[in-house]
């Protein structure tokens, strides 16, 4: 089995701060950049940054839908790691200044992939299109946040 990793980054004009406190906010900003790609979107746990337990499920492709229970810490300022309780899947979001009232927002998702013939398309397919969904994200993220 290899790891399968997807990396997406935008930079977006409002100061780093106030991006990462949108992204941080799972209580109410959160589900608004979700894009088409999730559902049954739940706040189970508290709903700010650290210690947050939420739900969705992500529908990645037509056939491949994930139910995702994920834990969020904050390791460092700037940084929010979601780590699936159901798969190997976690997803690390990191936000630096970049500039005058700009930030840079990374996403970046790695999991353990299947072998075979199966974990080769895996490998070549999946960073694709879960980076489109993340780009997604980031783009509803960096409309919410330059208004």
């Amino acid at each position: 089995m290899a790891q399968v990793e997807a990396t997406t980054e935008r930079v977006i004009a409002a100061d780093a701060e106030t991006v990462f406190d949108a992204l941080a906010d799972y209580r109410d900003t959160r589900a608004k950049l979700l894009p088409e790609h999730f559902s049954e979107y739940e706040v189970r746990e508290g709903g700010d940054g650290e210690g947050t337990l939420v739900h969705w499920r992500l529908q990645a492709t037509s056939k491949r839908v994930r139910d995702c229970l994920l834990e969020v810490t904050e390791p460092t300022d700037g940084q929010l790691v979601e780590k699936d309780r159901n798969s190997s899947m976690v997803t690390t979001w990191t936000v630096t200044p970049a500039g005058e009232g700009r930030a840079r927002a990374v996403v970046t998702t790695v999991w353990d992939g299947a072998g075979g013939v199966g974990g080769f398309f895996e490998r070549t397919f999946a960073p694709k299109g879960l980076g489109r969904i993340h780009d997604a994200v980031l783009a509803n993220l960096a409309a919410e946040v330059e208004k």
